[in-house]
């Protein structure tokens, strides 16, 4: 009679061990879905964030490009003399929209810098989730292979150690979500 119930609970410990890593398995295909998708995230917000720099770079090289010609105007317009009130007036208004056109450019480049600085920050959490949820991922391989070591081997303290990896999961993956530190 004993050697039966050494049966049902072998046969018991077997379901859960092949529950248990069923499970595992599940959770692994979900983290792995979250690892790709920030990892993702932060790939394509660099893409954004290079681009708002280039038209930084942009705006910076136009407003300077109008700043020196505006610079270049306006010594020319002082070093000549008996200027007619007609030309003098087409020179101040050059010199105004030159001027006008420079603090343009630096407005915009102040918006476009904020954005970009935003985008790097969205870059560089979407690069912590993913790395968190790619070391959660790991902690849930290292279970599985556990678990299927405990099957073949028929050794239930390699299923135990199995299921406490699964506490480094846990603890990776909400650092995933919540970033704790």
């Amino acid at each position: 009679m004993s050697h039966k119930e050494t049966k049902e609970e072998k046969e018991r410990w077997q379901n859960w061990l092949a529950l248990s890593t069923a499970i595992m398995a599940v959770l692994a295909a979900l983290t792995t879905l979250y690892m790709g998708k920030f990892s993702s995230r932060a790939i394509m917000s660099q893409g954004v964030e290079s681009d708002q720099w280039a038209h930084y770079q942009a705006k910076s090289i136009k407003g300077h490009t109008f700043e020196i010609s505006r610079q270049a105007l306006e010594l020319q317009y002082h070093s000549q003399k008996g200027l007619t009130p007609a030309v003098a007036a087409d020179y101040q208004k050059v010199l105004q929209r030159y001027a006008d056109e420079a603090k343009r450019y630096e407005a915009e480049k102040k918006e476009i810098k904020a954005k970009a600085e935003a985008i790097a920050k969205t870059k560089l959490k979407a690069q912590d989730m993913g790395g968190n949820f790619g070391y959660a991922l790991i902690f849930l391989q290292i279970a599985i292979m556990l678990s299927s070591l405990a099957s073949l081997t028929k050794k239930k303290y390699l299923w135990y150690i199995a299921l406490l990896a699964n506490l480094g999961w846990i603890f990776f993956f909400l650092d995933g979500w919540l970033l704790f530190y």
